[in-house]
């Protein structure tokens, strides 16, 4: 029997909450001065004051598990580069910035000798300001060429919010050089009355990959004249191009850098990104160029104080008994209110567009129990909102007007926040940099701030607020992607080869896969060999065969049956756990449940209803060893790293009430299989191992699923991923490897990164995943170590202590050298392949 934990489906977003716009200004200062007003009661609060008031409720001292205090910074200042236009440095300095910090000054410096650059300090440290300089001044000087246009720059942000925010930072700074800096968003939601204005006339364009992708270089020679000027690409918070949608960006840059080199262009390329582990080696995979770092932050900082917050158990119980923590979500509602109540602005990081509404919802009925004024200076923010509703928020938060959001990563990604006294974490993010830039949020002005990260019922986190030297002794993880990955490739290829044919030159930019890859594609009749070059031969657009997000597959349409209102669409590739027959759909805080699932027509039938409860699919996995890659010998057993076919079939469905999570029943599906094949890890053990273990057959299979759920948990501690983008299967006889067997794969075709980044730190990942597991208070096993919140077989069967003793023998087969295991071919991919066995 096979016990599987796949990927899942994102959460859908609830209505928005109103704010009356405010009045705000001056985003370029953000860096160097705070926009909090003097009379703002937090400025009479130390951070340490603040969270002495969060606990001095009854029991809540007993939920604070570390406090890390980083003391404040001093900042180092520098002069800019000679090069710089004077006219650029005086507008600098009407913002109120007279020096820069060193390291604006050394990435400008790289940026004027024409080195590619990433600057990778922490938030808040004037990133922005580091590129814009260089860029600015360049834009000046070539506003003097003949046609006016003599140099050009383009901007990508991974999100639409994010280059709005920029546009409007750019040109606040760059309105003292009137008409010489023309900056200009080209995003889906630009009016096509400006699009050709911005191709022929912006010299500053702020885009997203997603639009430079089917927009921009499929339209190549109506964008001649601004990519024949191009000199720097900015490629903004570029930390968050990591795993499929990293290695989709990688490629749609090398088409960018091929059409360049058509023009006559060799645009330098300037990054910026949180604090990352070796960030110029993650620049260079995704520019394939070299990259110089600029990582020495100089900028000046307040004192933080860090709080690690574990919920306490409730008298609820949970699957097979487990006991129940308080949830994250209630947790972070109620310091919410504290904060607001205190007058300390605050936002709270919620990881679902529910949970952020949810909060909100709740601070605001606490609040207005209280003080009813206080519960309208409480909202949410997320995607999904109108641009004008997220301006709004934005400016209410930075006049005090707001003093509690509760909001998703949207926030995250560098939009001007400046002035906030605290933050929530609710959960942690996924990611050592993510957290570091949520928590960067608060005290962006130099000021003191607190930051509390609550953790969930969950291993990761139950893990790291009881092991805070995971946290701060440890640095933060590198970025993973793959830009070699053939279902990313192969797409990017055909794409290429429309805009241009491609020749053998092509192939050293693409890469090695590249010269295997074409022969593939002619074979398919995508491509077509000619003379000495590689043709597109469709009619259709060949950028259209991707989805650089990773969706991939028709997307299918969410239709309200009594209206025939198109509500939204979900990807093909979640539509069999989000909208079956049977399932609760929110959207814009109404409830739904779907009536029927057409696949064939791609279309999901809905009606509004008001049931109890949500729905969680339940599914079935095989999993089949098509290749193994890498192998090296655990005590007698086997780490093995390679390509997998996993075969996934929904079943049915828990229904679940709301608040407790308690099941209220489960209904059978009869939905089509589904396969994926990816990149996998795996690890087995022998017999002689199983005896010193003394696992018996009996708690064999409850031991590996224990042991699969919990490293799956503790993986995102290890590689930039969420435990959502990775499955488990665990076999207590697996066919290919004829041995009781652990996978864990990466949830996208042809693999990620993840599972590969888990190959080559398994000692440190399972000695983390034992600890993990031993450490819980719990008796038989609970949502902290060993259940999962997305296991297809209602976590059944689980053993605890047996996982606990298997991990323990195995981890004394180790190799001696776990970071980099020597590598050896192996055989039982072959025979997988063989056998084309499913578990």
């Amino acid at each position: 029997m096979a016990f599987n934990h796949l990927p899942a489906g994102v959460h859908d977003a609830l209505a928005p909450l109103s704010v009356t716009p405010v009045t705000h200004s001056g985003p370029m200062a953000k860096n160097h001065r705070s926009d909090r007003s003097p009379t703002d009661p937090a400025t009479r609060l130390t951070p340490g004051a603040v969270l002495h008031r969060l606990t001095s409720g009854p029991s809540r001292a007993a939920r604070i598990t570390h406090t890390e205090h980083l003391p404040p910074r001093a900042g180092r200042h520098a002069v800019w580069p000679a090069e710089i236009r004077p006219e650029v440095v005086a507008a600098v300095q009407a913002c109120g910035i007279e020096h820069p910090w060193a390291h604006q000054a050394r990435a400008a410096e790289h940026a004027l000798d024409g080195d590619s650059v990433v600057v990778a300090t922490g938030t808040a440290s004037g990133k922005s300001l580091a590129y814009l300089v260089p860029v600015l001044s360049t834009l000046l000087g070539g506003s003097e060429a003949p046609n006016g246009r003599g140099a050009t720059a383009l901007y990508l942000a991974p999100t639409k919010a994010l280059a709005a925010d920029q546009c409007r930072a750019v040109r606040d700074l760059a309105r003292p050089l009137g008409s010489a800096v023309r900056a200009a968003v080209y995003d889906g939601d630009t009016p096509v009355e400006e699009r050709e204005w911005i191709r022929q006339y912006a010299n500053y364009v702020l885009t997203n990959p997603d639009m430079l992708h089917r927009g921009i270089l499929p339209s190549h020679p109506r964008w001649s004249s601004f990519l024949r000027s191009l000199k720097y690409v900015v490629i903004d918070e570029c930390h968050t191009y990591r795993g499929v949608f990293g290695s989709h960006v990688a490629q749609v840059l090398r088409r960018l850098r091929r059409l360049c080199a058509r023009y006559g262009a060799s645009p330098v390329f300037l990054l910026a990104s949180a604090t990352a582990a070796q960030p110029s080696v993650a620049a260079r995979r995704l520019t394939g160029l070299p990259v110089v770092e600029v990582a020495d932050d100089a900028s000046p900082r307040g004192e933080l104080v860090f709080a690690l917050w574990e919920p306490p158990l409730t008298e609820l119980h949970g699957e097979k008994s487990a006991p129940v923590r308080r949830t994250a979500t209630a947790e972070t509602a109620d310091l919410l209110t504290d904060l607001t109540l205190q007058g300390v602005r605050s936002v709270a990081f919620v990881r679902s567009r529910r949970g952020a509404e949810l909060i909100s919802v709740i601070a605001q009925e606490r609040l207005a129990e209280i003080d009813r004024p206080l519960a309208g200076r409480v909202a949410a923010y997320r995607g999904g909102y109108l641009p004008e509703e997220r301006r709004a928020l934005e400016r209410a938060l930075h006049s005090g007007e707001l003093l509690g959001l509760a909001a998703t990563t949207a926030l995250e990604l560098g939009v001007d926040v400046s002035g906030l006294d605290a933050v929530l974490i609710a959960g942690y993010p996924g990611t050592r940099a993510s957290l570091w830039q949520q928590a960067g949020r608060a005290g962006r002005a130099g000021q003191g701030a607190l930051a509390v990260l609550v953790a969930r019922d969950d291993p990761l986190d139950t893990f790291l607020v009881h092991h805070p030297e995971a946290l701060f002794d440890q640095p933060v993880e590198s970025t993973v992607l793959d830009p070699d990955n053939p279902y990313v490739l192969a797409p990017h290829l055909c794409a290429a080869a429309a805009e241009l044919p491609l020749t053998d030159e092509d192939v050293e930019l693409f890469g090695p896969a590249c010269a295997e890859l074409l022969p593939q594609l002619e074979a398919a009749k995508l491509l077509r060999r000619r003379t000495k070059a590689w043709h597109w031969t469709r009619r259709e657009r060949a950028a259209d065969l991707t989805d650089i997000r990773g969706g991939g597959g028709r997307p299918v349409q969410i239709v309200e049956a009594d209206t025939g209102r198109l509500l939204g669409t979900v990807d093909e590739a979640a539509a069999h756990t989000t909208v079956h027959e049977g399932a609760v759909h929110l959207h814009q805080g109404r409830t739904y449940l779907v009536r029927s699932l057409d696949l064939d027509d791609s279309v999901a039938l809905v009606q509004e209803a008001a049931p109890p409860y949500t729905t969680v699919a339940r599914d079935t996995t095989a999993i089949s060893v098509l290749e193994t890659d890498v192998e090296v010998p655990w005590g007698d057993g086997r780490l093995c790293y390679g390509s997998v076919e996993v075969t996934n079939q929904v079943v049915s469905f828990l229904r679940r009430r709301v608040i407790t999570g308690e099941v209220l029943g489960e209904t059978k599906l009869d939905l089509p299989p589904r396969t994926l094949r990816t990149r996998a890890v795996w690890w087995t053990v022998t017999e002689d191992r199983l005896d010193e273990a003394r696992i018996s057959p009996e708690i064999l299979g409850g031991a590996l699923h224990a042991a699969e759920h919990a490293s799956i948990g503790m993986l995102p501690l290890f590689a930039t991923c969420d435990r959502w983008d990775i499955g488990g299967v665990s076999i207590p006889l697996h066919p290919d490897t004829l041995l009781p067997t652990v996978f864990v794969y990466d949830g996208h075709p042809g693999g990620a990164g993840f599972a590969e980044r888990a190959f080559h730190t398994a000692r440190a990942w399972l000695t983390a995943t034992r600890e993990a597991i031993a450490s819980c208070e719990c008796d038989a096993g609970c949502p902290s170590c060993i259940q999962s919140p997305k296991c297809g077989n209602g976590n059944d069967p689980l053993h605890k202590r047996g996982a606990v003793r298997l991990l323990t023998v195995l981890l004394k087969g180790a190799p001696e050298s776990p970071e980099e295991p020597e590598e050896k071919e192996g055989e039982e991919g072959k025979e997988g392949e063989e056998k084309g066995g499913g578990a």
